[in-house]
């Protein structure tokens, strides 16, 4: 780290309110058959990092600069430190915002009034216009360099000023966003004051992040640099060309998600107790959110320097090389989710349900619900599953128990109204939009699921308040308008339990066909080896997860990569074809979640 950055160095700590670590500076070597928490790509790079090497590069070009970025980011720290580099070697730039052209705050929260949700604390909707509509185009205009001067034009759609030069482009991960928020340290687009972190999130997932993902696939074919900006006091960059170059090799590979934990009322032990480099001191993990593309980032690697950049980069650069023959329908979304819920030694988690498509997308704007699956990593004796309705319910009576429930703060006999199955390892559980469910204790479940991952309707939490100690919202107006009564009885486990069959088999290997719902867009398949196995991906996304044994190697076009127990990994459709090398003592198994043919 170079001296003036030393000196003008932040505490970032108290600019992120969490208990995770940041990012390391520099990627250690994984150990061997131990679960990675830093998963990396390696690329040709470089990577550089620190400011003083992204002010001698600016220098170098001898032109004006536009630096453009995601929410989130430092402004004032980031210029600030630029400024210094520039000031040590002699140079005064002429730094412009672009929020002077933002249009008046009143005017936003009017053009916005239909999406962010009014007084519901969890619900908007997707905002279907472009960054452009938060600013004044005659003040972009105005925004004009002076003569004989370095001109820096920053912000949040700096770019749409139309300047013709370099332009610089800063992410930062949608983790560390949520965590600056909570700190109460950066602003909604348009804002100038940062809201309660709640509502924040709820005006970002709605509002703010669909239109900068529009922006930034804009500019992604012609950014000159990009920028990680998550370790304020020591970014790291790269060219806009080993982005793109990076990408698209990574585009024909298999390659993982950085993943992310949190913990939650409901939380449990398994992952602290199995997962190293995370913080201990943490009271519970709840969840390891380890594909969710709209939230998480993929880690670049060259030499001992990480690049972070949003997941759904890849899509915006190149969805048909990512999802194959799905991407006309999902466009650039990705359509599969996978995350772990831990309720080892912790608790049940809430009872609820998710809305059908059409309550989706007429209520919250998006294109395809929240149809999920649990399947189970690993349980203990006692470990159950709720899942759909006894066969004597009462609809209103029901409603009523709950609605008495959280006026008079009393319990209710939950298993009077919802049937319990017991959960072993390897069972999946079908939950269709409208089912009631949710794990009970004990349960290590991998989530399997399509994309969207806030809608959930709870309507039962077990008395309990958040981590706080504040009230936790429940909807049950919005769960009874979606709940399907006919799933209780033998229905629920004629349709909602699946059913595990041999789909293919070899000397020392099986494909086991877990059946899904006719709902669920996506089918799910269990690999079996002793050694080896190959698969092809039919142009089609894989997700996978090795649910049983320690390690396993998986070569695409040649590059042989680890996976270890419990590590999620993604094989885009342009890879074509892929080996499965089982290098632990015991039967791998691995699960596997691609869109069905007929759903593309």
């Amino acid at each position: 780290m170079n001296r003036s950055v030393l000196s003008n160095a932040v505490n970032i700590e108290t600019m992120r309110n969490t208990q995770q670590f940041l990012l390391p500076d520099c990627k250690e070597p994984a150990k061997s058959q131990e679960y990675d928490i830093y998963p990396t790509f390696k690329i040709a790079g470089p990577i550089f990092t620190g400011h003083k090497t992204l002010a001698d590069w600016i220098i170098a070009g001898n032109q004006d600069i536009v630096i453009d970025g995601y929410s989130g980011v430092y402004w004032d720290i980031l210029i600030r430190n630029l400024n210094d580099e520039f000031t040590a070697l002699g140079i005064q730039p002429n730094w412009i915002n672009v929020n002077k052209a933002l249009k008046p705050e009143e005017f936003i929260h009017e053009i916005t009034a239909d999406y962010d949700g009014g007084n519901d604390p969890l619900f908007g909707k997707i905002y279907n216009g472009e960054l452009v509509d938060f600013f004044d185009t005659e003040k972009l205009q105005a925004l004009k360099p002076e003569p004989n001067k370095l001109n820096i034009l920053y912000g949040a759609g700096a770019a749409l000023a139309g300047w013709k030069c370099s332009l610089i482009y800063f992410d930062v991960p949608k983790n560390e966003i949520q965590f600056r928020s909570r700190a109460n340290g950066i602003c909604n687009l348009g804002e100038n004051q940062p809201s309660d972190p709640k509502n924040q999130y709820k005006r970002f997932y709605f509002i703010d992040w669909p239109v900068l993902n529009k922006h930034k696939k804009q500019l992604l074919p012609v950014i000159d640099v990009i920028i990680d900006e998550q370790r304020i006091n020591e970014i790291s960059w790269a060219t806009g060309d080993t982005l793109r170059n990076g990408l698209k090799t990574m585009s024909t590979h298999m390659f993982r998600a950085r993943p992310w934990f949190e913990p939650g009322v409901w939380g449990g032990q398994w992952i602290k107790n199995n997962i190293d480099g995370l913080n201990k001191d943490v009271v519970n993990y709840a969840w390891s959110f380890e594909l969710i593309a709209p939230e998480n980032g993929i880690l670049l690697q060259s030499g001992g320097n990480m690049l972070e950049v949003s997941l759904d980069t890849l899509l915006l650069l190149d969805n048909e090389a990512i999802l194959g023959k799905a991407a006309e329908r999902f466009g650039d979304a990705f359509p599969i989710r996978f995350d772990f819920l831990d309720t080892f030694d912790g608790g049940n988690l809430s009872l609820q349900c998710h809305p059908s498509v059409e309550y989706t997308k007429n209520n919250f704007g998006e294109d395809f619900t929240q149809d999920e699956t649990y399947y189970i990593l690993d349980a203990e004796p006692d470990a159950e599953v709720y899942l759909g309705f006894q066969e004597n319910i009462d609809k209103e009576h029901f409603r009523a128990v709950l609605e008495n429930s959280f006026e008079q703060n009393e319990p209710v006999e939950i298993k009077d109204y919802v049937q319990t199955f017991p959960a072993n390892k390897h069972d999946l559980f079908l939950i269709p939009n409208g089912t009631v469910h949710c794990s009970g204790k004990n349960n290590m479940v991998l989530e399997i699921s399509a994309t969207p991952y806030i809608f959930t309707f709870k309507m039962y939490d077990w008395l309990r308040p958040d981590l706080s100690g504040n009230p936790r919202t429940l909807n049950i107006d919005r769960a009874f308008e979606n709940l399907n009564f006919d799933r209780k009885g033998d229905v629920v486990t004629d349709t909602l339990i699946s059913k595990q069959t041999t789909a293919k088999k070899g000397d020392d290997w099986e494909i086991i066909n877990l059946s899904t719902h006719p709902e669920h867009f996506y089918a799910v398949e269990r690999l079996e080896f002793d050694t080896e196995i190959t698969e092809n991906t039919n142009n089609q996304c894989h997700v996978l997860s090795l649910v049983e044994g320690e390690s396993i190697t998986v070569t695409t076009n040649g590059l042989e990569q680890v996976i270890n127990y419990a590590e999620t990994f993604i094989v885009p459709a342009a890879a074509k074809n892929y080996v499965l090398k089982n290098t632990g003592n015991a039967r791998a198994k691995v699960i596997k979640a691609f869109v069905k043919d007929e759903c593309c």
